[in-house]
């Protein structure tokens, strides 16, 4: 687009001047008045070609032919910024892209089918998803789809951590409640888990066994309990899941590395590499070795491995099931075991920095501004399912999403149930509504519409790209234009924030856009103006700006409704500008 094109013009131009590596950045102006594009290149090529940065400028822009980069102008303003002022064919010209591409707009090619695991959720099954699994199910699912759009070949996986103390607390927990049901006394372990679905889960357990378990505290008996609990809180957990619209390639069980002799095969390799040595009855890895602040416990004086031993152990697996590019989102108490897990991986061969990780802070719900917690439940945290039987999966999958994930988020009941601009996530999927209502008071399929070609209308109903001159619209194609080096940068940072902003930004142009037609404005800048030339080029915009909206929310796991109930509360204004277009 013409974001490329003027990079090419200006690395012809430098080379003629005897520039060949300059770093080019192009950025969005501020000030609409300042153009579409600017550049400070000028400023950092001074030193180098010991010249004024205007004067370097004055010569840019002199050597620059506009019409191969569709600008009217090059302007060279204040102490040597480089302004490039588009014609309306060159900015309008991106609606060719969008409507020819559709679905594709905004995808590339870049990840080129090679194979990426992000490794998301990963809870104990030992309860309920809490907030903080939301959050982290909502980002790995966003970030799996940014990289699906740029070209990846992603694989979602799940790990469940089945093995461990934390199993056998929720064993004893459920066995208490279990002999509580059958009226004995019973007490819960210290530290065992007190919500409410531990005793689902021994009425469950009761149902099915009966009364088999009565005062049998045996290690068969509470290995029994702990199956049928880790089965029970799984298959709940799965059910949140897939109602939160996330979905995974694998399931991997932390118990099959046990199972499958991979934890003792990765302690007899760390003993090869001569990095393992004993100390006060432990086994012990130099992890200091690899950058580590210090060396680490692999296996206690019991003879039990530590946590990051079988994290290890699961890292080698992903290695060697050919995933050389791997992300774990995970919380931002999981920040102590990056080093030590990248260590033992390196250790053992693998390179520095595997895995990457996408560490997210906590999540707290305010309503009226106090902190709130309405778990039945889970007792002690709001559990995922009341959150967004509360708000709905888009909102909640939306607010998880809008913060940067090094970011504390505070999720405002009070904004996600409001029903008006103010919710970033009613006021996008609202402009993208407004769009297909304009179709639909056009009578038009929207297929039907075509992007504005040639110069003048080439046939009644075909307009030509520079009849699309308002500033309102200028500003709205050239937002357009944005979205994919906008999912580029979102995936290469795995920020899925970056693309809430800009949907919310592009919402609110759209809504400008929107509003200046209404009949106590400026009708003349409505969508179904008489003029055949102009009203098609206005659908064209419309349903370009749909695609865009739909395709930014679709990465999102956001749903993008044709149709929205107006609020109760909105002002005749809105619903005369609704009526603008019939």
């Amino acid at each position: 687009m013409s974001e490329a094109r003027i990079r090419t013009a200006l690395a012809r131009v430098l080379r003629e001047m005897g520039v060949e590596d300059a770093q080019i950045r192009l950025e969005r102006p501020r000030d609409p008045s300042h153009g579409e594009w600017a550049t400070n290149l000028a400023m950092t090529l001074a030193s180098r070609l010991k010249r004024s940065p205007r004067d370097i400028a004055q010569e840019v822009a002199e050597r620059m032919e506009g019409e191969e980069v569709g600008a009217e102008r090059v302007e060279v303003a204040g102490p040597g910024f480089l302004n490039f002022h588009l014609s309306s064919g060159a900015i309008a010209g991106v609606l060719e892209g969008i409507l020819e591409e559709g679905q594709g707009f905004g995808r590339t090619d870049a990840g080129r089918g090679r194979p990426f695991m992000v490794e998301f959720v990963s809870a104990n099954p030992t309860g309920p998803l809490h907030l903080g699994h939301g959050r982290q199910a909502a980002l790995g699912d966003a970030i799996s789809a940014l990289l699906e759009a740029t070209g990846w070949s992603v694989h979602r996986e799940y790990y469940y951590n089945d093995a461990g103390k934390q199993m056998d607390l929720l064993a004893r927990s459920v066995w208490a409640r279990y002999q509580e049901e059958l009226g004995e006394e019973a007490g819960l372990p210290e530290g065992g888990y007190r919500g409410a679905y531990v005793r689902d889960v021994a009425r469950a357990l009761l149902e099915v066994r009966g009364d088999r378990y009565r005062g049998d505290e045996s290690t068969e008996a509470l290995e029994a309990m702990r199956r049928f609990a880790v089965q029970a809180l799984r298959e709940e957990q799965d059910e949140d899941l897939a109602a939160f619209r996330v979905v995974f390639d694998e399931y991997f069980l932390e118990s099959s590395l046990y199972e499958e002799g991979r934890v003792e095969e990765t302690i007899q390799a760390l003993r090869d590499t001569g990095l393992v040595f004993e100390k006060d009855g432990a086994l012990w890895l130099r992890t200091t070795e690899f950058g580590d602040q210090k060396d680490r416990v692999m296996v206690r004086q019991d003879g039990n491995p530590t946590y990051f031993l079988p994290d290890v152990a699961y890292h080698l697996t992903k290695w060697e099931r050919g995933f050389r590019n791997a992300i774990n989102v995970q919380g931002a108490d999981h920040h102590g075991t990056v080093h030590r897990v990248r260590a033992g991986l390196q250790a053992l061969g693998l390179p520095p920095g595997y895995p990457e990780y996408v560490l997210h802070q906590m999540v707290s719900v305010e309503r009226e501004g106090k902190e709130v917690r309405f778990s039945k439940r889970a007792g002690s945290y709001t559990t995922l399912r009341e959150l967004f039987q509360e708000v709905g999966v888009d909102v909640a999958r939306y607010f998880f999403l809008m913060r940067k994930p090094e970011a504390h988020l505070v999720f405002d009941l009070d904004v996600a149930l409001d029903q008006s601009e103010k919710n970033p996530v009613y006021k996008i999927q609202y402009a993208h509504a407004r769009m297909c209502s304009i179709f639909r008071k056009a009578g038009r399929e929207e297929a039907s519409i075509g992007a504005p070609r040639g110069t003048s209308g080439d046939a009644p109903g075909e307009a030509s790209p520079d009849r699309l001159s308002h500033p309102l619209e200028r500003d709205l194609m050239t937002r357009l234009a944005d979205f994919p080096v906008t999912v580029e940068r979102a995936a290469e940072n795995r920020t899925p924030h970056l693309l809430c902003e800009y949907l919310e930004q592009t919402a609110g142009a759209v809504n400008s856009w929107y509003h200046a037609g209404n009949p106590t404005r400026n009708p003349e800048l409505a969508v179904l103006v008489p003029d055949p030339d102009l009203r098609e080029a206005r659908l064209a915009l419309a349903r370009a700006v749909r695609i865009v909206l739909r395709n930014g929310l679709e990465i999102l796991g956001v749903s993008a409704p044709t149709r929205m109930e107006r609020h109760e509360e909105e002002s005749e204004e809105e619903s005369e500008e609704e009526g603008q277009h019939a």
